[in-house]
């Protein structure tokens, strides 16, 4: 997927590219915290075959975003739901988005039944 969102158009945001001691560098993080983010599923970087972390330009942003929230104050617990409902809430968004669609380029019509005079 290309960097858009991130300001990167022809960058492809999902490549996981970065080792684990760079993108910590990059999220302000130690590489501790992120095997730590990565044990409780709050973040999935991809691997080598050799199992090695690495990480791509999303998941840097996703580690920034759970240092925000853990500054703010929030657990990992909290944190977990927080991403999980981003998740679930861009999912339905996507839904809503093809469903509208779906429905924007179908024609209805209405039919009433002409009533008997008496």
């Amino acid at each position: 997927m290309a960097g858009r969102e991130f300001g990167f158009p022809d960058i492809d945001v999902d490549a996981a590219v970065y080792g684990i001691t760079v993108a910590a560098q990059i999220a302000n993080l130690h590489p501790q915290t992120l095997r730590q983010y990565d044990r409780l599923g709050l973040v999935s970087p991809g691997r080598t075959d050799g199992r090695t972390r690495l990480y791509s330009l999303r998941d840097i942003a996703r580690l920034k975003e759970i240092s925000e929230l853990t500054t703010a104050g929030v657990n990992l617990a909290g944190i977990q739901r927080i991403m999980q409902l981003e998740e679930d809430n861009l999912r339905l968004r996507q839904r809503l988005d093809e469903v509208t669609r779906q429905v924007s380029s179908t024609a209805v019509v209405v039919w009433r039944p002409q009533r008997k005079r008496s």
